[in-house]
């Protein structure tokens, strides 16, 4: 008889949850509970755990607690940026050219797609090397006076390639363009002071 071992490799995308973290949130499972936009007690209570974790988030990334968004998860708050950036420009007459690459996770690159497929965006997918790397002369031959975003990942969950982020972030910047990273594979890994 043969025993079959698994081995579970994909710990960037979701591993068991630690229990120091268990042990922070089961009060909030079962006695401080309430619905955080509630005037009551229980609610006001709640809207403070909320505050209280926005504020950790914020010193961990070096920016203000107002710049700190909750969602369910990273595909989420990809949609919930890239959408809103896009749509925003567009209806400031700011441009439609948006620039990704095509290894970045589906959150980004099929919203990407569906904004130029459905409704009239841009696109330009920056080629990458045989390692998985956005070249930073690539990017900026891309951007063009319509180009109002871009979305380049901080770390690949298929490679591990690191890219260069800071030189991009620092480029679309001089030309006025929102720049998005999913930096959900860098999180535990990387530095993310924004």
């Amino acid at each position: 008889m043969t025993l079959r071992r698994s081995v579970y490799l994909d710990y960037s995308a979701s591993t068991p949850t630690d229990p120091r973290v268990v042990e922070a949130m089961l009060p909030y499972f079962t006695e401080r509970y309430g619905n955080a936009s509630s005037i009551h007690s229980f609610g006001r209570r709640a809207e403070q755990a909320v505050e209280d974790a926005r504020e950790t988030v914020a010193r961990i990334l070096n920016c203000r607690p107002s710049e700190i968004v909750f969602t369910s998860g990273g595909s989420e708050s990809d949609n919930l940026a890239i959408r809103g950036a896009a749509w925003s420009a567009r209806q400031q007459g700011r441009g439609t050219h948006l620039i990704t690459s095509p290894i970045e996770h589906p959150a980004v690159g099929k919203t990407v797609d569906q904004l130029a497929a459905a409704m009239g965006f841009e696109r330009t997918l920056l080629p990458v090397d045989r390692f998985g790397s956005v070249d930073v002369e690539d990017f900026a031959a891309a951007l063009n006076a319509h180009t109002t975003f871009a979305s380049v990942m901080y770390a690949s969950n298929e490679v591990g390639t690191i890219e260069p982020v800071p030189q991009l972030a620092a480029l679309a910047r001089e030309n006025g363009v929102v720049f998005h990273t999913d930096a959900v594979q860098a999180g535990g890994q990387l530095t993310l002071d924004v």
